[in-house]
């Protein structure tokens, strides 16, 4: 299972940028396409300095990737961190359908005791 596989600091980390409002949107912006940290400063009623914090902490978590180009900062996205998240959430998915299943299973065999109990 991918939790076994990924370290809780790094899972943290991950969700921990991804919690964030801001942030989330800065992913919407970047899987699109890349974009400079200035660029993506212009979108939000913040100073360009917390621009940068929030980039820095889903970089952190391996969610963007920055790369100098020039004078810019260029924030890509990390396929590979954002892979990571959905296999993850698609693990957990998994078991809670499987536990659904299960309680369904459970009441439609509680189902056909309580229809003969009406019966006599």
């Amino acid at each position: 299972m991918v939790v076994d596989e990924i370290a809780d600091a790094d899972l943290d980390r991950l969700f921990q940028a991804l919690a964030d409002t801001t942030r989330r949107d800065i992913v919407s912006r970047v899987l699109i396409e890349e974009h400079s940290v200035s660029g993506l400063a212009v979108h939000y009623s913040m100073s360009f300095a917390a621009v940068q914090k929030h980039v820095a902490i889903l970089e952190r978590a391996s969610v963007v990737t920055k790369e100098k180009r020039g004078r810019e900062q260029i924030v890509r996205i990390h396929l590979l961190g954002i892979q990571r998240a959905r296999k993850l959430l698609d693990e957990y998915e998994t078991i809670w359908r499987q536990r659904v299943d299960r309680i369904s299973d459970i009441l439609a065999e509680d189902q056909p005791a309580k229809n003969q109990g009406d019966h006599t």
